[in-house]
């Protein structure tokens, strides 16, 4: 097809995946005319290669590992390689997950952009990097990415991964941005089109267990929380004295989160066994069962 959405993934981000991936048939009407294509980590040769050495990231250097929550990252740019720089695409992250119809994103006019996005949030937005975490791309517009080449070349210290995943090497002419609602961060409002959990200590089914993902760093004297979590990691590992994940502040957050894994489990798109089995890996909290028991079930997505 020539419209398609990638759903980037890990080992540990599988069910999130998923349900993602249920979520966008949900609320579609026009399923009939993209393709959804789920992609892991363990699925590109070039990087498992890596395991272990040494990239450039935010002007310092750090190992690459599979074992981190989002080791998917660069696959966010394989999308245009993958479609044989044709046709359309939007790429979203596994904690992404729709409630509105992908296609009045798919279809939009461009405006002759190659990307739309939205920027950052925070500091990172202020400093000028955008989300990659959505975005939209006309592939035949996107042919000098070369995931493969331009992964490498962090590693040979030439290329930043933190500017790579702001896309600041793009042309900004090229670069076009879309409403924060189809990236709307830890935010489900009346205007969310996509619900992105973006706030990872606080991801609704990883509530209690340990944290597994590595903070970012970054590599300036202040503010010093940077410096000292790199002492820790140092001393300590990746996950050494990280916590625990806490409780979403938002009930809906969690209550939509749930309801769309409820109804995978009533059409068994997941089975109760598999989630025990993501359960025993802490993929996912272990009071699953009680949460989704006191779940209210979802609204039927608004009729055409």
């Amino acid at each position: 097809m020539e419209h398609c959405v990638f759903i980037q993934s890990n080992e540990k981000q599988q069910l999130g995946a998923v349900v993602a991936e249920y979520a966008l048939r949900r609320y579609s009407r026009h399923n009939d005319k993209f393709d959804i294509r789920v992609r892991n980590y363990d699925d590109f040769a070039f990087l498992r290669a890596r395991e272990g050495e040494y990239y450039l990231r935010d002007g310092g250097k750090r190992q690459w590992v599979r074992d981190d929550l989002q080791s998917f990252t660069p696959t966010r740019f394989l999308p245009p390689q993958l479609m044989n720089y044709s046709g359309r695409a939007v790429v979203i992250d596994p904690d992404v997950f729709a409630r509105a119809d992908i296609w009045e994103l798919l279809s939009r006019d461009m405006q002759g952009h190659a990307i739309l996005c939205r920027p950052k949030s925070g500091s990172k937005g202020r400093r000028g990097c955008l989300a990659t975490s959505v975005m939209l791309l006309d592939n035949a517009k996107l042919t000098h990415w070369r995931v493969d080449e331009q992964f490498d070349a962090m590693f040979r210290f030439e290329r930043d991964y933190m500017r790579w995943v702001c896309l600041k090497y793009e042309d900004e002419s090229s670069i076009g941005l879309f409403e924060p609602e189809w990236n709307d961060f830890d935010h489900l409002g009346p205007r969310t089109k996509m619900l992105h959990t973006t706030k990872r200590k606080t991801q609704p089914w990883k509530t209690g267990l340990p944290v597994d993902f590595r903070p970012a760093d970054t590599f300036q004297l202040f503010p010093p929380k940077h410096w000292l979590r790199r002492a820790r990691r140092a001393l300590f590992g990746d996950y050494g004295f990280t916590g625990k994940y806490k409780e979403n502040p938002d009930p809906n957050q969690v209550d939509f989160f749930f309801g769309l894994l409820a109804e995978c489990l009533q059409q068994g798109i997941v089975s109760e066994d598999r989630l025990r089995a993501e359960m025993a890996r802490n993929h996912i909290r272990h009071d699953a069962f009680e949460v989704l028991a006191r779940t209210p079930p979802l609204a039927p997505p608004l009729a055409a």
